[in-house]
């Protein structure tokens, strides 16, 4: 069966004050807000509260300091070295994409623009005036344009982004008041029919869509905005989509941009140096720790060194938690390790053959990833007798690489069996998800540059940057694989 196809739809829609959302009959959004969440997202302290700097970074996925825009004049930006994601998508990744927007500098050469640079599709319908009735027609047309592109069964667009400028319009003319809600109820109708034309699509049962919509700003209550507060600088960001549920974190108008190339599988290249991070994204594999991770040797393992150590202190024990038998034997015994070594490594096999068990969760995690079609990969610091005896009880069938102690030329804490995976695999360490359940084995994943998810089992983990930290396997589903290491 063909993988399914991934498709975003970005809707911008202007100016719009979360606490008068928050009041307002929305279905259209309250329903994405079910499937995924709506939050809010907060313009940092260096962005003016001005339509250019916030949409700029919103397309770009970098602050206001990299892609220069800092008015609604775009002169002096640095677009060209930081584009939006349509343009990369376009120009980097060979995908189609879509722009509809009404706003002058998004499209055209205009004050210093475009914000779009070259999407491989676009339209562009200016209002007849600066009015909020000829805005609103504005994106009535706007919608109609996009809604005939996302309808077509014969489209094969990526990523699509629309804008409608109404309600921001509505605002500065009229305040916030009555006609401005009435601006909004009528563009989350507009949403609903963008969401209709995706959903009737002859293909749509065979695609993987993720939907983001999102504002650039509020309003103070008369009206206006590029001000510092608090309802000027609050917007908020909607999202549903494969493996989105709710954020663990705080979301930026950084993030939008990350998203979409994670929705589409693009892992961005480094050297983007995007400010923005992914709230949820596919992992390209998962590489798993065995021991203490998906079976429980662990405690078999502190008991074989105990007992060939006899009167050993905690403190000289729990260092030994994923480390190689060679290892533990140099740091217990380095007067004459090797001999130390050979006990060890009899000893542990011999308990790993008769008492070795997956852990709760272990074998419904595997099948899981099967089932997503991601490939699995075992990275383990036990010795290869020891890994081919557990994958008697794992299923080798659920690996599609292992790599055990002795086989790279460093073992754990070092990222060597880490980056060994990922190579046989093909994929970038930094597209992985790591999954461990000692420091000494996350130090090695975060050493390869892997996302990871951690699973403590006798040594406490905190979480990082990139590492999630959770109880237990059990119940961890594609929303939790997803959002783990962002």
């Amino acid at each position: 069966m063909p993988a399914p196809a991934h498709r975003v739809l970005v809707v911008g829609i202007d100016g719009v004050r979360l606490d008068t959302l928050n009041r307002l009959p929305t279905p259209h959004l309250d329903t994405l807000a079910a499937e995924g969440f709506l939050r809010p997202v907060e313009v940092d302290a260096q962005t003016p509260t001005m339509s250019g700097p916030c949409w700029a970074t919103v397309v770009t996925g970098v602050t206001v300091a990299r892609h220069g825009v800092w008015s609604n004049d775009f002169t002096g930006h640095r677009l060209d070295v930081f584009p939006d994601f349509a343009t990369r998508l376009t120009a980097q990744g060979g995908l189609r994409t879509f722009v509809a927007a009404g706003w002058q500098p998004l499209m055209q050469a205009h004050a210093g623009g475009p914000l779009f640079a070259a999407p491989s599709r676009s339209v562009y319908i200016s209002p007849t005036e600066d009015t909020p009735e000829a805005w609103e027609h504005c994106d009535e047309q706007i919608t109609d344009a996009a809604v005939r592109l996302l309808a077509d069964p014969a489209d094969d667009t990526a990523a699509s982004f629309v804008y409608l400028g109404a309600p921001d319009e509505t605002a500065h003319f009229l305040g916030c008041g009555e006609p401005y809600e009435a601006a909004i109820r009528r563009a989350d109708a507009r949403l609903g029919r963008l969401l209709e034309a995706v959903r009737s699509r002859p293909s749509y049962p065979d695609e993987q869509w993720t939907v983001l919509v999102v504002t650039d700003h509020g309003h103070v209550d008369a009206g206006g905005h590029g001000g510092r507060t608090e309802t000027e600088r609050t917007a908020w960001l909607a999202a549903a989509g494969p493996g989105i549920g709710a954020p663990a974190r705080g979301l930026r108008h950084v993030d939008v941009a990350a998203q979409v190339f994670a929705a589409l599988g693009r892992h961005p290249d480094r050297h983007w140096t995007l400010d923005g991070t992914p709230f949820a994204a596919a992992p390209h594999a998962v590489l798993l720790d065995m021991d203490g991770t998906l079976v429980d040797t662990e405690s078999l393992w502190l008991r074989t060194v105990r007992e060939a150590v006899p009167g050993i202190e905690p403190d000289a024990l729990f260092p030994a938690l994923d480390r190689s038998a060679a290892d533990t034997a140099a740091l217990l015994h380095p007067e004459d390790p090797h001999t130390l070594a050979a006990d060890l490594e009899d000893r542990f096999f011999a308990a790993i053959q008769r008492e070795a068990a997956p852990l709760p969760g272990a074998l419904e995690l595997l099948d899981l990833l099967q089932g997503l079609g991601i490939p699995a990969a075992l990275v383990s610091a036990s010795s290869r007798p020891v890994v081919d005896a557990v994958l008697k009880t794992l299923g080798h069938d659920r690996f599609r690489a292992t790599v055990a102690e002795g086989e790279t030329p460093r073992t754990k804490p070092a990222a060597d069996p880490y980056l060994a995976a990922a190579r046989a695999l093909g994929v970038d360490p930094a597209a992985c998800l790591a999954v461990e359940d000692s420091p000494t084995g996350v130090t090695a994943a975060e050493a390869a540059g892997c996302r990871v998810l951690a699973v403590p089992s006798y040594t406490p983990i905190e979480p990082g940057p990139r590492c999630t930290v959770r109880r237990r396997l059990a119940g961890i589903g594609r929303r939790e694989l997803w959002a783990a290491g962002l």
